[in-house]
This record gives structure tokens, sequence and C-alpha cells, in this order.
């Protein structure tokens, strides 16, 4: 009998439960050593960038060299990016196509050419972080874990959401937020099978992080301050105004990407030459801008000493000069260049605020974080992920109301706005750009899907005989709370449940588009 037969993949289904924590455990610790060496070289890079452009002002002479160099980077990330596409942009919308099964990763190729062209990328002073790249790169230690095992379909989904988890974990220093962006973003459901390999490896990849970089928080919020309540109404104007700028951050990315691919005079392969050229302007002028932008907002923070002027010259050079970046395809993520564009828009809206309410200027660094948080939300529309993110970051707990009224703000009127979340449309694209008429999977092999029914969907309340049920399934049990139904013609679906279904692995991402509709969205 076959590894992928029915018999195997259903018998395996309900013992591996235990068996991927000890897989999750292990992914975590291997995801977490190759983000620490991501991490180092990264700001290692950035520490020499900044020596690189002091030396370049005392002698000039030697800038065509510096040039030479950069156009060389940038053809060497081309040629990686043109010989594997997958490795381009941040990678998250990536590894969700690949759990969609509507897209295919060859796990190795993805690990050297994202860990190489990130180095080069990041490193070489493009503004994209690192956070796509190490769940890109945790993603796919995953999957390479279930090849070299050889486990089924549904058990290697698993591992790579781990990885994943694990890789924002390292990433940040983050474990909760690494588990709650694989069950919030990633798979957008809170299942218990996604969530204790993804907590084992976020939690292992953490401890493997701070061996090297310590326990601090990335972050160095020390001088925050208990914000007042009679001042929350200014929290509820901040995630206005960010829920709106959020949209149009995704607006500009996306049209940016199109910029770049309506041009034909200039070949794909050199597209990232153009936005490294652009960083030696800026590294004379504003290497604030330069990097993710991790250290533009710890100075944001313990210097406080940004002018107005200054804020409003820093947020439009980072904001255009990520758009440039991410639309070349580099690859490299959003997470840190969006955080700091938050972080300039908070500074200047407290500044704002301050000036013009007279309040006390130390509440100026809440009013920083707040706007990261809220940001992050209205743009990758995750508000409990960007709450614990920021929470973890800074260290600070004492501030979770105010993060969650600023971040559930922003989220309403970016969905207001009709702004879709920034990864499902960078998927979009990026399907439209391979094609998404490929088909992924073998026709013998069987796989096993489970869907989470929500409040108000078609399932809610529906007896199983009275539903039209997509072709090429099988509806194999029905999850509720600890109990597992077996399924007949009367049973009740019920918010809550999860539907487990057998299919051919060829028709996986069919049946994922099936049943979207029939279970509804589960989102805030």
């Amino acid at each position: 009998m076959t590894s992928n037969s029915t018999h195997n993949s259903l018998l395996h289904w309900s013992s591996f439960r235990l068996k991927l924590v000890y897989e999750g455990l292990g992914i975590g610790v291997i995801t977490g050593l190759i983000v620490v060496l991501y991490r180092f070289l990264l700001e290692q890079s950035g520490v020499l960038l900044i020596r690189l452009y002091d030396f370049l002002t005392a002698k000039p002479v030697l800038l065509p060299l510096w040039v030479g160099v950069l156009i060389l980077i940038g053809y060497i990330v081309g040629l990686l990016v043109k010989h594997d596409p997958m490795i381009s942009g941040s990678g998250i919308p990536q590894v969700e196509g690949v759990l969609l099964r509507k897209l295919s990763m060859t796990w190795w190729k993805v690990i050297i050419g994202k860990f190489i062209g990130g180095v080069l990328a990041i490193g070489a002073g493009l503004s994209m972080g690192r956070e796509g790249p190490s769940v890109q790169l945790g993603a796919a230690v995953g999957q390479g874990f279930s090849k070299v095992l050889k486990r089924i379909k549904i058990e290697e989904k698993y591992l790579i959401t781990s990885g994943a988890s694990a890789g924002l974990a390292a990433a940040f220093s983050a474990p909760l937020a690494g588990v709650m962006f694989a069950l919030e973003e990633v798979h957008k459901n809170f299942s218990p099978l996604i969530l204790l390999p993804a907590l084992s490896a976020a939690l292992s990849a953490d401890f493997v992080t701070s061996e090297f970089f310590g326990l601090k928080p990335v972050l160095n919020f020390g001088n925050l301050h208990d914000f007042p309540l009679r001042y929350y109404l200014f929290i509820v104007i901040l995630g206005i105004v960010i829920g709106v700028l959020g949209v149009a951050f995704n607006v500009t990315l996306l049209k940016t990407q199109d910029l770049y691919a309506g041009q034909r005079w200039l070949p794909k392969r050199f597209w990232i030459i153009f936005p490294l050229l652009v960083s030696i302007v800026l590294g004379f002028f504003l290497p604030q801008v330069l990097g993710g932008g991790n250290d533009l907002i710890s100075a944001l923070i313990t210097k406080g000493n940004f002018t107005l002027e200054l804020l409003v010259i820093l947020i439009l050079a980072k904001f255009f000069f990520t758009m440039i970046c991410y639309g070349s395809g580099a690859p490299g993520g959003i997470f840190l260049p969006l955080l700091a564009i938050g972080a300039i828009i908070g500074n200047i809206y407290g500044l704002a605020v301050v000036n013009i309410f007279q309040i006390n200027n130390m509440y100026v660094n809440n009013f920083i974080i707040l706007a990261m948080a809220g940001y992050f939300t209205a743009v990758v529309r995750a508000p409990i992920t960007g709450t614990i993110l920021i929470t973890e970051m800074t260290g600070s707990f004492t501030h979770l109301l105010s993060l969650s009224v600023v971040c559930i703000t922003a989220y309403i009127v970016a969905d207001f706005l009709g702004s879709k979340p920034i990864y499902e449309s960078l998927l979009e694209k990026f399907l439209h750009k391979e094609g998404h008429h490929k088909i992924i999977g073998n026709e013998k092999t069987k796989s096993i899907l489970e869907f989470a029914v929500c409040m108000g969907s078609m399932l809610d309340g529906k007896q199983i005989k009275e539903i039209k049920w997509p072709a090429h399934c099988l509806l194999v049990s029905v999850k509720r709370g600890e109990e597992e139904i077996i399924p007949k013609g009367d049973t009740v679906i019920y918010p809550g449940d999860y539907l487990v279904v057998l299919t051919n692995d060829d028709k996986v991402s069919k049946i994922n588009d099936a049943f979207n509709p029939l279970v509804g969205s589960c989102e805030l």
C-alpha cells in the first residue's frame, strides 16, 4: 500500500497530532539557526553601509567603484529572481499560494536563492524587511523536512505553516506574533492542528534566537507612559488617519508593480539595479531611509529631536523608496518598512496633538507605537497579529487596550474603503504573472483538507443532505470541539465546526476555491 493511498491518509490523520509538535520543534530549531545568520549578516551589512557612505563622503573619487558594485549586485539578484520567481518580493504571498496548492515551491532553491538574494539586496541598502524572507525561509525548511522524511501532503501543509511561524518569530523575537500570524493571516482560521505545531516551532525558534541576540526586545521603548483614558479620542482619530494612509500604501504598492511591468525599455533582470542606484543618492542625504527601518524607529524613540519638516521629508522618502524597491521584485519584505512609516506618521501626529491641544509631550512615543500597530493592521488586515507583534517587539504589556483600539479602528476604516489585505492582492498578482492555469499535484495522490465553518455562512445550520457539495471530494468527518462526528445526511453543521474533506491532490486548488464561499470568512 503506497504512502499516499486513501487508507494511509485517513489513518495518518487520526494519529499525527502529537507527532506534529515534535516535528515543529525540530523545524523551529533549524529555522532559528538560518534566520539568526540572516539577521546577523543584515545587521552587519547595515553598519558597514553607513561607514561606507561616510567614507565615500570623504573620498568621492571612489564613488564610481561603488556604483559598479551596486550594478553587479542588482544584476546577480535579478538573475536569481529570474531563475526562480518564487524568491521575489516578500515571500509571504508565495507561501500562502503553496498552502492553497496554487503554486509549487522547491524548498532548497528557495532557501539558497532567498538567503543570498535578500542579504545582497537589503544589505546594499534597499528599503525592505527581513521578516518576509524569514517567513519564506522557515516555510521552505518545513517543506524540506517533509520531503526528506517523506511525509504525506496533509502533514506537509502543517509543517510549512510551522516553519513560517518560526520564521516570523525568529525575525522579530516574537513567538506569539509568529503563531498568531500563521493562524490569522496565513490560514485565516484557528484550528488546533495549526496551533500546536506552529507554537512549538515558534517557541523553539525564539529560544535559538534568544541564545544569539539575548532576551531584550527588538525595539527599546523603555520610556513609555500609561496613556490616560481621557485622551482615547485622539487614538480613535489616529486609527482613522492610519486606516486611510494604509489603504494608500496598498494602492501605491500595487500600482508601482504595474508601472514596472508596463515599461518595455528595461528587461526584468535589470529592474533591481534601479532602486539600488536610487539608494546612492539617499545614502548621502537621507541614510535613515536605507534598509528595513529598525534603526530609524529606534532613533525616533531614543533621540526624539526630529523636526516636523525632517519627519515629513523622511516619510515621503521612506514611502516612495519602499515602493520602488518592492516593485522591482527584489527579495525582501514590507513588515519593517511599513512599521517604520507608521512610526513616522505617529511621530508627526503626536507632535501635532501636543502643539494644538497642549498635552504632555511625553505621550509622543505612545502615538509612535500605536501608529505602528494601526498601520500594520490597515495594510495587512491582521489586527490581533499587529497588537501582539508590537507588544512583543516593545516588551511592554501595559498598552494592550490602546493598541487594540487603534488596530480595530484602522481595520474598520480600511475595510470601509474597500481595501483588500496586501498579501492577498500580491498573491493574485503573482498568480496572474506566473499563470494560474498550472495544475499542482498528482491525481493518484490523496489529500485531506480542513475547513472552518463560520457564522452566517452558507453551511450554517444546514443538514449535509441539503447542501450541494463540490465534485471530486468526500466529506470524511465533522470535528466539533473534541468530538469527531461521522457525517450522515441529517447531520447539522454549526459555526465553529471543522469539515475534513478527502480529495485527489491535483484537485486541491479547485476544492479550496469551491469551499471558501460555502464555509464563509471568519476574519474580523
